[in-house]
């Protein structure tokens, strides 16, 4: 079962702690069952007689054992909660490393939003039973097991009582267990949906308020809204039903042991003392049985969590490290497409196929075609975030499934199309790729990105605090801001994907200048869809339907491939195409 595996693995390092608790819950459960004894024995062999000193020695070793008790319990409910809440804390750690290593076809199968919900709420759920499980696993068998001993042994002749009592109620228990699992299966897949609509009209909010359409997204959310609710309703319907069932039970049994256990008095075969012990046992016994119905409860809506949690932890990512990486690559700078081809799973077609380019230390090299004709797929794999289909992708001379990470990482930098900044201040979002950075390097990757200008006109520089996802800029700062971190970061490779398209024209090019400043040996390769941003580039790369159909310069292109040169007409005028 999942469940148990994902809380069986997490418990191993606590060992030492679990039989703490044990112990403890062993003394809790074994004071609580001698009590109803020590109360008969006041009854019959103090009240009954008129013994009092013998009423006052009871009572002491009475008041001991309930301490004994009090203390046995608070301390295995704070053990308990200790090791569910560290459980709790290793397993999102487990869950949140697993996932830093999927690569982006991981991502899309899940999904951010369900992926944010199992590192959370499932987690939750699965901390909430062993919660439970650490106060009342060992004191609810303890108590049922011993209670029943315990309350034979007072009087064997109202055994009968106990087995129908606990038979009734494990029964309805069950019934209720059994309509709870699938409700709790359909609230986590609710949840995911409430979670993946809230995340996408935060995220477009612009679109939908452009679109006027905050009516429709609020009927679709309140659609989601309505069916999470319906089902957590009808969840809380059978949980509610479980205490008044425990309650009915547990009062009907007490009824009925009062009622035969009269007549055993009468008969002589019961003293009154006995009689009480014997309530006292039954009441435990069922309590106890109440208790296991918590886990009970729980544990459909928490195997579920589990289930969903151990999906994760047991999805390999695609992209496989070798258990050996190389560390250092021996041409650095250097990067070497073979032959590439890569396919979508379940597509029909390859985004690109047979693709070769080359670039070397001190080259830009530039990558342009129509939408959807595979830039940023080919640019993607330059850092791995997929691997190909066939073919090779090297990056210093190795190819990239045999680098160690670490040494891919360093070589190179990615400055995506969206440009996306994290909480913090401005140094921290350069810092990212660099901790070690000094003031002087982030200014001047600050100056080479454009960027040195807006950010010295702002009171606190270089400590101007971020908001999440750098909503407190706009979007050519956040642009420039992650082209500096990327420069930052002095990697020997830099790729832009489609990283100028913010820019204005002016700025464009003088970024590009001082790109050419900024590092005489740095490689650079950017995915730009206008002709200004890749026209002077050492080589050009043009793509049509994922495969190459050109290449060389901008004067070369012009007069051997017909699709840059109609991408250049549809740009430029004529002037300007034979500049």
């Amino acid at each position: 079962m999942p469940l148990l595996r994902l809380i069986g693995t997490g418990l191993r390092p606590y060992c030492g702690w679990l039989v703490l608790l044990i112990v403890l819950q062993i003394v809790s459960a074994g004071a609580a069952l001698y009590l109803p004894t020590l109360n008969a024995r006041i009854i019959d062999d103090g009240v009954a007689t008129g013994d009092l000193p013998r009423v006052w020695q009871l009572g002491a070793v009475m008041a001991g054992v309930s301490v004994l008790q009090l203390i046995g319990q608070a301390c295995s409910v704070f053990v308990g909660a200790w090791i569910a809440a560290c459980l709790g804390r290793d397993i999102r750690e487990r869950l949140f490393a697993r996932v830093l290593t999927f690569s982006a076809r991981e991502f899309d199968q899940f999904g951010a939003p369900t992926l944010i919900t199992r590192n959370t709420n499932d987690v939750q759920q699965v901390q909430q039973l062993v919660l439970m499980a650490a106060t009342l696993s060992i004191t609810a068998p303890i108590t049922m097991v011993g209670g029943v001993i315990l309350a034979i042994r007072e009087d064997a002749g109202l055994a009968w009582l106990i087995a129908v009592s606990v038979g009734v109620l494990v029964a309805l228990v069950a019934v209720v267990v059994t309509r709870l699992g699938p409700r709790f299966r359909r609230m986590q897949l609710g949840i995911d949906t409430v979670n993946r609509i809230l995340r996408e009209q935060i995220t477009g909010i612009r679109v939908v308020r452009a679109f006027v359409a905050e009516p429709a997204e609020r009927e679709r959310f309140a659609r989601a809204n309505q069916d999470l609710t319906a089902v957590a309703i009808g969840a809380g319907r059978w949980m509610a039903a479980m205490f008044p069932i425990v309650l009915l039970v547990s009062n009907l049994s007490g009824v009925a042991v009062v009622w035969f256990g009269a007549f055993r008095i009468i008969g002589g075969d019961l003293q009154v003392g006995q009689l009480t012990a014997y309530i006292s046992y039954l009441i435990q016994i069922l309590i106890s049985v109440m208790m296991a119905t918590f886990l009970l409860v729980m544990a459909p809506r928490a195997a579920v969590s589990g289930e969903r949690i151990q999906t994760v932890m047991q999805t390999e990512s695609s992209l496989i490290q070798s258990a050996d990486g190389i560390t250092e690559v021996p041409h650095p700078g250097r990067i070497d497409l073979d032959h590439v081809s890569f396919c979508y799973p379940g597509a029909e077609h390859p985004v690109l196929s047979d693709v070769c380019f080359s670039a070397r230390p001190g080259e830009t090299v530039a990558i342009i075609g129509a939408t959807g004709s595979g830039k940023t797929t080919l640019l993607s794999m330059i850092p791995r975030l997929f691997d190909p289909s066939s073919g090779s992708v090297a990056v210093g001379g190795v190819d990239v499934r045999e680098l160690a990470p670490s040494a891919l990482h360093r070589e190179l930098a990615l400055v995506p199309q969206r440009a996306y900044l994290f909480s913090g201040t401005i140094a921290t979002n350069l810092r990212y790729g660099n901790p070690a950075a000094t003031d002087d390097e982030l200014w001047q990757a600050l100056r080479t990105a454009q960027a040195a200008d807006f950010v010295a006109e702002l009171d606190e520089g270089l400590q101007a605090p971020v908001s999440q996802g750098g909503t407190n800029f706009s979007g050519g700062q956040r642009q420039r801001l992650s082209i500096a971190r990327a420069l930052v970061s002095r990697a020997r490779i830099i790729l832009f994907d489609d990283s100028f398209s913010a820019l204005d024209m002016a700025t464009d090019a003088r970024l590009r200048g001082a790109l050419a400043e900024f590092g005489k040996e740095l490689t650079t390769v950017l995915v730009g869809q206008r002709i200004a941003t890749v026209r002077e580039a050492d080589k050009i790369i043009v793509l049509e339907d994922g495969k190459v159909v050109g290449r060389g310069t901008h004067d070369q292109l012009i007069e051997t491939c017909p699709t840059y040169a109609e991408i250049v007409a549809s740009q430029l005028s004529a002037e300007e195409a034979g500049a």
